[in-house]
């Protein structure tokens, strides 16, 4: 028996390897060359001792009529429901359990063991990995009774299992009930709408995608898993519908993802990359003002840019060459040149040589920041036109522009249009 567990546990480190290397690199660009020698190295060695043989006899599947899609609409509400069940269960009853007496954390796993050793009884399915049963599963060899029990108490022993200090492992239990949820979903569906034409070992492998995606949080993965396990690309559709809804249903009701909530049960804040993505992003155009100065050209003579200039409002002055290169110089600095340059010289010879670093309205609030540097204000410059001043950013707009976003910087990303 251990070594089948181990044979199938070995399998789907294959297939969440290869799941992750497609996710990781939409994510990680960076880390590409890492993720595929690991993915590579991992299905090389598996390959080498366990043979070509799949973990799961797939059922065959093909979208007939549109209006199926409904049915995966309701096992994503389900697998959604099923996964914040089994997180509110951990999140819930973990901090309690090690709030209490620190002798009592010596009992704790023997108290779970003897609950979870009671379910077997009962429902000897529910321990272990379990990769023998979801077969079964695919295959429609349980009643839709049965698979529903098999669920609730996998979420049961499951939570049972991780709140007591020996967690047995996420991933396995989570294509467990999710197998079992979609495939109960399916055989009920199958008795009212004798017309749906696809399998229940489908709902079954949806399953796994659906509650994997809201109780882990990884929608793009579950996905590549369950293709790369079907094997089937028409399959895409429902998973994604499901999933989605699973996801939405877990992020609306369990704001914070489960590996994040137990590290700050545990008193550790660690980043959070689901919190990244939802911060609303900043752009330079959200903090950049109109320029109240004139701009002065570097061909003309410097009488006539220091008078420009001290008609102008503001104290730093912008000087543009005529092919997109801007220089700036403050006014007092201009008229201390001034005085000591020859009659009829132009702006361009007491000019510095550095040109500034310019901006655009979409770039990043940080890039204004890291350009910036000691410069009282930088321009803010048009992309298909560098002679064309769309505004300034100081280092007061650059802060005013946070200050005004801090109170709603999770509450959703806003996108730009391309």
């Amino acid at each position: 028996m251990r070594l089948r567990i181990g044979i199938g546990m070995a399998r789907m480190s294959t297939l969440c390897h290869k799941s992750l290397s497609l996710a990781s690199y939409i994510i990680y660009g960076n880390a590409l060359g890492a993720v595929v020698l690991a993915a590579v190295s991992s299905v090389v060695v598996v390959r080498w001792f366990l043979g070509e043989q799949p973990l799961f006899r797939i059922p065959e599947y093909h979208l007939v009529h549109p209006a199926e899609l409904l049915a995966y609409a309701a096992l994503g509400v389900i697998g959604g429901i099923s996964s914040l069940v089994l997180v509110k269960l951990i999140g819930y009853a973990r901090p309690r359990l090690k709030a209490l007496p620190r002798w009592s954390q010596y009992f704790q796993p023997a108290v779970a063991g003897l609950l979870i050793g009671v379910i077997g009884l009962g429902l000897p399915q529910v321990m272990g990995a379990g990769y023998d049963f979801i077969d079964q599963a695919m295959h429609d060899e349980f009643t839709w009774r049965m698979l529903a029990l098999l669920a609730a108490f996998k979420i049961l022993s499951t939570g049972l299992s991780f709140v007591s200090g020996t967690p047995g492992g996420m991933f396995a239990p989570a294509l467990f009930i999710g197998a079992m949820t979609g495939g109960a979903v399916g055989s009920i569906e199958h008795h009212f709408f004798p017309w749906l034409t696809g399998p229940v070992g489908t709902y079954a492998l949806v399953g796994m995608g659906t509650l994997f995606a809201g109780f882990l949080r990884v929608p793009m993965t579950s996905v590549f898993m369950v293709l790369e396990v079907s094997g089937n690309y028409s399959i895409i559709l429902p998973v994604m519908i499901s999933n989605t809804i699973a996801y939405l249903i877990s992020r609306h009701y369990q704001p914070t993802a489960l590996f994040d909530l137990l590290s700050r049960q545990d008193g550790t804040d660690l980043p959070s990359m689901e919190e990244r993505r939802e911060e609303v992003s900043v752009y330079v155009e959200d903090a950049m003002r109109a320029y109240q100065g004139t701009v002065l050209n570097s061909e003309e003579p410097i009488s006539t840019a220091l008078a420009r200039a001290d008609a102008s409002a503001e104290d730093f002055v912008f000087v543009e060459d005529g092919t997109g290169k801007w220089r700036g110089i403050k006014k007092e600095e201009l008229r201390r040149q001034a005085a000591q340059m020859p009659e009829g010289a132009t702006l361009r010879s007491l000019l510095p040589p550095e040109t500034l670093p310019h901006l655009h309205p979409d770039h990043v609030l940080e890039e204004a920041l890291r350009r910036l540097g000691d410069l009282p204000l930088l321009p803010v410059v048009n992309r298909a036109d560098f002679r064309k001043l769309e505004g300034v950013v100081t280092l007061a707009g650059i802060l005013d522009a946070y200050r005004e976003v801090s109170p709603r910087r999770f509450k959703g990303k806003r996108h730009r249009p391309a």
